[in-house]
C-alpha cells in the first residue's frame, strides 16, 4: 500500500521572499507591495513573480520609476493605516529614498507622539557578487543603522528570510530589509508555509564554539561557516553568529560568545571605515574588554566603491581572509 505525503518542497531564499509576501497578502488586506516592475513582469529578481496574477493590480502596484516616489507613497500609505512592502529594487538605487526614510518613516512616531506609526518594510536587494555594475553592488547597510527609529533586518538563509520578512510586515514601525541578492539562489531550505514568524532584534547562533567568536550578517554568513569548518580541521573552534537584526542590536549574544572565546572575528562585505562592524568592535572594547585576550579583528571590504566583475570577488571577503584573522586572533593571545 503507497502512501503519499505532502512534505514542503526545499525552496531558495528569493522563493521564501515570495512565499513570505503571498502568506501576508492574503492574510492581511491592509499588505501591499508596490515597486517598480514588481507586477506583470515580478520583479527584477522574481521575489514578486506570480503575485500580480494571483492578487491584482490594487494589491500588486507597478509604480514609475522614480524611487522618491516610491518612497513617498510607502510612508503616506503607512501613516493611514496600510501596510506597504515596497522594493528598492537594488541597494544603490535607495538614495533618493532618503529623504522619506529618515526624515518621515522613521521620525513617524516620535513626532506624533505616538499618535502614527509607519508600519512599512522596504526590501533591498543588497551587496555585490553577481557581476552587476557598482549602483548595483553597494552593501550600504551601516547608513541606515544610524537612524534612531528604523529597523534594520538581513536575513542570510530562506527560513529566515521567511520568518523574518513575516515578523517585519507585522511591525508597527518601518523596517528596511536587505535581501543578500548573491545567495537569493545558491542553496535551499524547507521552508513550511506555516506563517510562523521569526522574532527580530535577536542574534541566531548557528554554531557553537570555544576558541574564537565569529560575527557576520547577509551573504558573508556563507563564508564564515566554510572558514569555521576550516578553523576545526587545524583545532580552532570557532563559534558563528548571524548578527540578522543589525538595529536594534543584539549586543548580549555576541558579548555572551566571547565572554568564553576571549576572541572575536567580525566579517562584513562593507567598507571597513565606519562599517557595521566598527560599532560592535566599539562595544566590545567597551563592555567587554576585559573578556578579550586578543584585539578585535575585522575582515571587510575595501575602503573603495566596489569593483567590475573581474575584481568583484578580490573585494568582497574570502574564507582565506577569515581564517587568516581568526589565526591572528589566536597567536595574539
Amino acid at each position: 500500500m503507497s502512501t503519499t505525503t505532502n512534505a514542503p518542497a526545499a525552496i531558495t531564499l528569493i522563493e521564501a521572499i515570495t512565499q513570505a509576501l503571498a502568506y501576508e497578502i492574503r492574510a492581511d488586506d491592509s499588505v501591499v507591495v508596490l515597486g517598480e516592475d514588481v507586477g506583470v513582469n515580478g520583479g527584477v529578481f522574481r521575489a514578486t513573480a506570480g503575485l500580480h496574477a494571483q492578487f491584482g493590480s490594487d494589491r500588486i502596484i507597478d509604480t514609475p520609476l522614480d524611487e522618491t516616489t516610491i518612497a513617498g507613497l510607502t510612508v503616506g500609505m503607512a501613516s493611514q493605516g496600510m501596510r506597504p512592502v515596497a522594493e528598492a529594487q537594488f541597494d544603490g538605487f535607495m538614495y533618493p529614498m532618503v529623504d522619506f526614510i529618515v526624515c518621515h518613516a522613521a521620525r513617524m512616531r516620535y513626532r506624533t507622539r505616538g499618535r502614527l506609526t509607519c508600519p512599512m518594510v522596504l526590501r533591498v536587494p543588497w551587496g555585490g557578487g553577481i557581476r552587476a555594475p557598482e549602483h548595483h553592488s553597494e552593501a550600504n547597510e551601516a547608513i541606515f543603522t544610524n537612524v534612531p527609529g528604523l529597523r534594520v533586518v538581513m536575513p542570510s538563509s530562506p527560513q529566515r528570510a521567511y520568518g523574518m520578512l513575516l515578523a517585519a510586515i507585522r511591525e508597527p514601525d518601518p523596517v528596511i530589509f536587505f535581501e543578500p541578492k548573491r545567495i537569493y539562489r545558491q542553496y535551499k531550505e524547507v521552508v513550511p508555509d506555516d506563517g510562523e514568524a521569526l522574532p527580530l532584534d535577536v542574534c541566531y547562533v548557528l554554531r557553537d564554539g570555544t576558541d574564537v567568536t565569529l560575527v557576520t550578517w547577509g551573504a558573508q554568513v556563507k563564508e564564515t561557516l566554510e572558514a569555521a569548518d576550516k578553523l576545526a580541521e587545524e583545532g580552532i573552534s570557532a563559534e558563528v553568529i548571524d548578527v540578522a537584526t543589525l538595529r536594534p542590536l543584539d549586543f548580549d549574544t555576541i558579548a555572551e560568545s566571547v565572554s568564553r572565546t576571549g576572541r572575536c572575528v567580525i566579517v562584513h562585505e562593507a567598507p571597513k571605515t565606519a562599517g557595521f562592524g566598527a560599532e560592535i568592535a566599539a562595544r566590545l572594547a567597551e563592555e567587554s574588554m576585559y573578556d578579550l585576550v586578543a584585539p578585535v579583528e575585522r575582515v571587510t571590504g575595501y575602503d573603495t566603491h566596489i569593483p567590475l566583475f573581474r575584481l568583484e570577488m578580490k573585494y568582497l571577503p574570502s574564507v582565506e581572509r577569515v581564517v587568516e584573522a581568526a589565526r591572528r586572533a589566536m597567536a595574539a593571545s
